[in-house]
């Protein structure tokens, strides 16, 4: 049975309209959010997340300082309008927990927490809108408000989906995209262009990963060339 949605026509064109390594439009909001320390709205084509950091500061609990850095706290809430899907996510999810897991795992050897012993970075993820690419928008969000904030880190992170349809690979995945082909998120550090996480839900071949691997991670630069156009304000503050 043929797919109902054409993922890649013979032009070489998506549903959107994109080539295949065409990223999506982003982009960049840094202003101010409520008390945060640092917030950054990011939107990547109709997938758009604010994240909101708060410290360095005192843990709340005793049981979350750790002696010799900062504790990191990643709180991820899914706003019931932002998908067509309205079963209602709680914060003991399943799927929010990974979610939450992966950003903190990802985050934790690239911000200096070393810096701030007996104390914690709360990090909070907020989904406005989700069409695909929604762990790529939750780690390009976190960095850009953790730079916000004035948290040190060693680098940027920067992270991108890619798919493969039949044997055409593709970058910047929409959420029909998504659910129609095998899919990976991986996120780079652009100085030493390192990887710091890869994530796939869906088995795919090995040379096709590699291929997949290596076009996101060169987009992963891309995004990280718009990153810096938008902290460059904040930097010459």
């Amino acid at each position: 049975m043929a797919s109902r949605l054409e993922i890649l026509n013979e032009g070489g064109f998506r549903s959107d309209g994109r080539r295949q390594y065409e990223l999506r439009g982003i982009d960049i909001d840094l202003s101010q959010q409520g008390h945060a320390d640092g917030s950054a709205i990011i939107t990547h084509g109709l997938t758009q997340v604010l994240v909101s950091v708060f410290g360095p500061r005192e843990a709340k609990m005793r049981s979350h300082t750790i002696h010799d850095r900062a504790n990191i706290n990643v709180e991820v809430a899914i706003a019931a309008f932002s998908t067509g899907d309205r079963r209602k996510r709680s914060r003991g999810d399943k799927r929010i927990l990974e979610f939450a897991a992966t950003i903190k795992s990802t985050f934790e050897p690239v911000v200096q927490t070393n810096l701030y012993p007996r104390s914690q970075i709360d990090i909070f993820v907020q989904v406005l809108q989700q069409d695909g690419g929604l762990l790529q928008a939750c780690i390009n969000a976190t960095t850009l408000a953790l730079i916000n904030a004035g948290i040190p880190m060693v680098d940027f992170v920067c992270a991108v989906t890619g798919g493969v349809h039949s044997t055409f690979p593709m970058l910047d995945l929409t959420l029909l995209e998504e659910n129609d082909v095998p899919n990976v998120t991986i996120a780079v550090m652009p100085k030493t262009q390192r990887i710091s996480m890869v994530t796939m839900e869906t088995r795919l071949h090995v040379e096709r990963f590699e291929e997949v691997f290596r076009l996101a991670t060169d987009a992963g630069l891309v995004v990280h060339q718009e990153m810096k156009r938008a902290i460059s304000p904040i930097e010459e503050q």
